[in-house]
């Protein structure tokens, strides 16, 4: 599992990094302003509209795709994974035909605070990026389509190209019409489906127009995906909560709170989202098989590795909140005041990084179990718990309130899932993993006190960007030698692993 992590992770790297290009693009171009608050509520309503069935879809795929080989055969498996396409594609058509028909609603839902310009001009990139969920759809499945057969490479890779499009539709924009914004992301989606479909081909799909409504493993993965739906849009109506709030806090506040969320999300894609890509097919095949001891070793290891990876990423994105804004993205329109909003906005969303990481591993192993009700029920506490927290928070301090309010919910729905799956399965370790998190946090804290250091020794002698570089590969190398000093197991394990690749096993 840990090595196939670790090349994950050095792929999303490289995509990330392109993403962050595709975000400076925009910054540059458009700043914090009418058209990029405009631009990215559009894209945002397609993914939180479809996240409601392509989330709980794809959630239920992958343990039912494994239930179905089991008992059918693989065959059957990939004829079932047709009928879920075709469902998908169906679902997908009345959801554009809705927003079609009731786009300015739409909107007004998602950004009451827009002025009637703006509003405008989010209908009319709405009406276009609406068609991207089609796309989405496919992605969702073609993506758990080759996780079970083993191949996380394309999956993690699909995300270059859609970035190389979206920057070349920004730059186009400018120089044309600001409409090649909306039409370049629903042609660079389309290009991820076009680029999975030969690989899933390879792997044995084999399209079939067939969609039996009265399929017992359609009907029983509606069944599991209904809690998820409803916990998706649990999630997703958070986000439109912060959306609106921040659309009524300031010009640009949609665009500040986008950006810190950008760079959250990095961390996120990078370690989060590998290990969490790596384990579910894992522990699928473990809780399909009642694997038990598996399961449990697996989700130990899984957890100390976000410990290992997020804390210092968190720390550090907590003390280089503003350098790291600046580098990225203070140029061209992006002006002082957007920096500091966003950099705020990515202090307060980055204390909360490691429990959104223990949650998406948690919620996974429920998952696995085919228990959807636990992480909904956990995913409903904390959208309530983000409302009241939104209103009070944002009063006090403005954007940054809902960059906060979001990372307390995050912390308190992981405390309650981690008490929720030991009630479930037993201990699996939670009082070595507490052990491990207290080294990591000391760790951290050595790490980022040096980096601050060296920071500001540097920054009077050469310039801030390249002393942030400096400073951060050095805390990097500062926190590995602790943390190999600190004889933490899973750190160990992956260094055992590399000696062994380089021969020096005996060393």
């Amino acid at each position: 599992m840990k090595k196939t992590a670790v090349y994950l992770m050095v792929l999303t790297i490289f995509v990330k990094l392109l993403g962050f290009g595709r975000d400076m693009a925009l910054s540059y171009f458009y700043g914090a302003s009418k058209i990029s608050d405009a631009y990215l509520i559009s894209i945002t309503i397609p993914t939180i509209i479809f996240a409601f069935v392509g989330t709980g879809i794809a959630t239920g795929y992958i343990p039912m795709y494994n239930t179905v080989e089991k008992e059918k055969g693989i065959e059957a498996a990939d004829t079932f994974t047709s009928t879920i396409v075709n469902f998908v594609l169906t679902i997908a058509t009345v959801v554009v035909i809705v927003v079609l028909l009731f786009a300015e609603p739409i909107v007004r839902l998602f950004a009451s605070g827009f002025d009637s310009d703006t509003l405008r001009l989010a209908v009319s990139f709405t009406q276009f990026s609406i068609l991207s969920v089609y796309f989405y759809g496919l992605v969702f499945i073609f993506n758990g389509y080759l996780q079970v057969k083993n191949n996380f490479v394309i999956p993690a890779l699909i995300g270059l190209p859609l970035d190389l499009l979206v920057i070349l539709s920004i730059f186009l924009s400018t120089k044309t019409n600001v409409m090649v914004l909306a039409l370049g992301t629903v042609i660079a989606v389309a290009f991820e489906v076009v680029l999975l479909l030969p690989f899933a081909y390879h792997k044995g799909f084999r399209y079939r127009m067939k969609f039996d409504v009265k399929n017992p493993y359609l009907k029983k993965i509606i069944f599991l995906a209904i809690p998820v739906i409803i916990g998706a849009s649990v999630n997703e109506i958070n986000v439109l909560i912060d959306r609106t709030m921040a659309s009524q806090i300031a010009v640009g506040g949609i665009t500040a709170l986008t950006y810190a969320n950008r760079l959250n999300l990095f961390i996120k894609g990078i370690f989060i989202t590998s290990v969490a890509t790596v384990i579910y097919p894992m522990i699928s095949k473990m809780a399909a098989k009642n694997n038990m001891n598996g399961l449990k070793k697996t989700m130990s290891g899984a957890v100390n590795s976000i410990s290992l990876l997020v804390l210092p990423a968190s720390v550090g994105a907590m003390v280089f909140a503003r350098p790291v804004v600046s580098l990225l993205f203070g140029r061209g329109a992006f002006d002082a005041q957007a920096i500091e909003m966003t950099a705020g906005a990515l202090f307060f969303y980055s204390i909360g990084m490691a429990a959104v990481g223990y949650r998406e591993i948690l919620s996974r192993a429920f998952y696995s179990l085919q228990d959807t009700k636990t992480p909904t029920i956990n995913a409903v506490i904390g959208m309530v718990m983000n409302i009241i927290l939104n209103l009070i928070l944002s009063r006090i301090m403005g954007i940054s309130g809902l960059a906060l309010a979001t990372s307390i919910s995050a912390i308190v729905t992981s405390i309650l899932l981690f008490v929720s799956l030991r009630k479930k399965i037993g201990s699996f370790g939670v009082r070595e993993m507490l052990f491990s998190f207290l080294k990591v946090c000391i760790a951290s804290l050595l790490m980022v006190t040096l980096a601050k250091f060296g920071f500001d020794y540097l920054a009077g002698t050469i310039s801030q960007n390249l002393s942030l570089f400096i400073s951060i590969v050095i805390g990097a190398m500062f926190y590995l030698i602790i943390i190999y000093f600190m004889k933490i197991e899973d750190f160990d394990l992956i260094i055992r692993a590399v000696k062994r690749k380089l021969g020096l096993s005996s060393i």
